[in-house]
This record gives C-alpha cells, structure tokens and sequence, in this order.
C-alpha cells in the first residue's frame, strides 16, 4: 500500500475523508489537499489507470494496512476435538480458545468423536457450542454425523 510522496502516479482518483467521490486530479494537488487536512493520501489500487486513492487520517491509515494484511494473510482452518461427555470447565476452555481463533480471523472445524450412540449427544454439543459462539462465528453448512464423529465448521463474522 502506497502513502503519499511513495505515489509516483502523474494523477490519482481521489476519494475524500467521508467517502465522496472528488474526480482526477493531479498527484501534487491530492498531496497538497492532504498535508492541507492533515491526513494521509493512500493508493488502495495499482492495477488501474489512473491509481485509485483515498484521504485517511492518521489512525484510520494504521487500522486499513492491517486490514489488508490480515486479508492478504488468508483464513486457516482450525480444529477442535471434543468427545460427547465434556466437563463444564474443558467446554469452557474449548469454548474460548474457538472464539479466539474465530477474532483473529481463522475457521474453526469442531470434531466429535462418537462411539456407539452418542451421536444424538454429540449433535446437542455440537448446537451448543454453534449458539455460544454465535457472536464470533456463523457455521458453514449443518452438522455431519458420519461413522463415527461429527463435524461442523465455523467461519469468523
């Protein structure tokens, strides 16, 4: 990502503070107006001509490269093995270290492992931890019971 006297660009597509669309305009006028506002001008694109760019104050410049690194980054797929008869306080712990992963942008897939038939317990778990993380997480598909586990997946928000 590009910052100000790094755009090498003769003009820029200029978006302004609030998201407005201000047209073409030359590289040294978007520097000026922004050394003028005192924010940052950022070229989110080098692949079109000319370059988009926004004005960005200075935190919000900060929050935007994360933003792009952590997408850049890609999502990984976690998972998380449980049996049908957890303790209050092992689900706790799974349930945090789920929602942990899920904040910081990762998949969670939850595995149950399931013998004999456990599989209507192993689907009640399974729920509960899908509504406890409901806030961090939507699943993907429903809950595979297949042989012996069942499975879900969940993506972050």
């Amino acid at each position: 990502m590009l910052m100000n006297e790094k755009i090498k660009a003769s003009e820029v597509r200029l978006t302004g503070l609030s998201g407005e669309d201000l047209g073409i305009l030359p590289t040294s006028e978007a520097l000026a107006m922004a050394k003028k506002l005192r924010v940052d001008l950022v070229c989110t694109s080098l692949m079109s001509s000319p370059p988009p760019c926004k004005l960005i104050g200075a935190g919000d410049a900060k929050k935007e490269k994360q933003q792009a690194k952590a997408a850049e980054r890609g999502m990984k797929v976690k998972e998380i093995r449980l049996t049908p008869q957890i303790e209050e306080h092992d689900y706790d712990t799974k349930l945090r270290q789920a929602e942990k992963l899920l904040k910081s942008g990762d998949a969670v897939h939850f595995v149950v492992r399931v013998k004999g038939k456990e599989g209507a317990a192993a689907k009640e778990l399974l729920e509960r931890l899908i509504a406890d993380l409901s806030d961090a997480g939507r699943k993907t598909s429903g809950i595979q019971l297949s042989g012996k586990q069942a499975a879900v997946q969940l993506n972050p928000r």
